[in-house]
């Protein structure tokens, strides 16, 4: 591969794509890029902030803009919002990157993601509106996914290392 990513991490929310991206890029020595930061930071806002005022749909456009403008632009390892893999044009844009799926199940998700005060999509009723989440996004992940890594009683460490070994990718 000649340009893009070295790596793109896609999953839902609380997989731990930020913390096992900038993981990856210390390991292979690499910049790190997030495209949820990539959007607080053009907006000046936090991005339940967006949803609030403005509604998914306008955050689902400026999450499509980060994300290609970051494929187009970065060559290190880019952690993609929970979302972004909803949009048929990001998923298009993905093909033939190395995509790793960071996967895991519902009580993994509540622990780590708390009970969604910040995440708007679980503000309700984290568990179900988690697993209905998942049963919507699941198939889009695997679709645009090389390889599917589990992180369910796993270190940010071990991910980092399943990562690397199942994208036969070795630390510099």
């Amino acid at each position: 591969m000649t340009g893009g990513p070295l790596i793109v991490l896609v999953g839902p929310m609380g997989s731990g794509k930020s913390t096992v991206g900038g993981l990856l890029a210390e390991r292979l020595g690499v910049p790190y890029r997030d495209t949820d930061a990539d959007i607080v930071a053009a907006q000046g806002r936090e991005i339940a902030d967006i949803f609030v005022d403005e509604g998914e749909p306008y955050f689902r456009e400026l999450e499509r803009q980060a994300v290609a403008a970051a494929v187009a632009g970065h060559t290190g390892v880019l952690a993609l919002g929970g979302g972004a893999i909803l949009d048929a044009g990001t998923r298009e844009l993905l093909a033939g990157l190395p995509v790793a799926y960071l996967s895991m199940d519902v009580e993994e998700a509540v622990r780590r993601v708390g009970l969604g005060a910040a995440r708007p999509l679980l503000a309700v009723n984290p568990r179900r509106q988690w697993r209905e989440l998942m049963d919507a996004r699941r198939h889009l992940y695997t679709e645009v996914a090389r390889v599917v890594v589990t992180t369910d009683d796993r270190t940010p460490e071990e991910v980092a290392q399943a990562v690397l070994d199942a994208l036969e990718l070795k630390d510099v």
